[in-house]
């Protein structure tokens, strides 16, 4: 049985991973696209890009590998990570991760604890999170599945002002469930 490595080398027992951008010498185009603060920029040869970078006391980055021909910044790499480091970071925060909140009916929920769970629903929503609604039958209760689309979609109507549905009411096993994700702009 083999081990398949990848991204990185082990030296000893720590684990260096390998770096995500080609620099210098580690380049194998031919002929790139140089750019950059500073420099001249146009398509090069190889060893006369190097030499620009060299001259610049930088690196030759190369940030565009697909591109015919490569593009090349000539940067301080070390910097040039810390900046896209940086970058990832930012996105990174500014994403919402949207969770999928449940809301659990019997087919015979009265109108007491359905106004209940719908005003549950709806913090969810303002919250930014989907909603998950099913009605789940137990035992002889699969033959009132008539009741439980009844009831997903009175549960619909009660937060059309909030929510639109992803997913329309759907039986699966003994759960009928339906997925309801927030309106756009819907805020606190």
């Amino acid at each position: 049985m083999a081990i398949v490595q990848r991204g990185g080398n082990f030296r000893g027992r720590r684990f260096i991973p390998e770096e995500p951008y080609k620099i210098n010498k580690l380049i194998k185009a031919t002929t790139v696209r140089v750019v950059g603060e500073n420099v001249e920029q146009g398509v090069f040869p190889i060893e006369e890009a190097l030499k620009i970078a060299e001259q610049a006391n930088l690196d030759l980055v190369e940030v565009s590998p697909n591109a015919e021909p490569p593009v090349c910044r000539v940067v301080d790499y070390s910097k040039f990570k810390y900046e896209q480091k940086k970058k990832q970071k930012e996105l990174k925060a500014k994403t919402h991760k949207v969770t999928v909140k449940e809301v659990r009916f019997g087919p015979n929920t009265d109108e007491h604890d359905f106004e209940f769970k719908v005003k549950h629903a709806i913090n969810f929503l303002k919250d930014g999170d989907k909603v998950k609604a099913y009605v789940h039958f137990v035992g002889r209760t699969i033959v009132y599945k008539e009741r439980g689309e009844q009831l997903l979609q009175n549960f619909i109507k009660a937060l059309e002002d909030y929510a639109k549905v992803e997913l329309a009411p759907k039986l699966e096993g003994k759960r009928m469930f339906v997925f309801l994700v927030p309106k756009p702009g819907l805020k606190k």
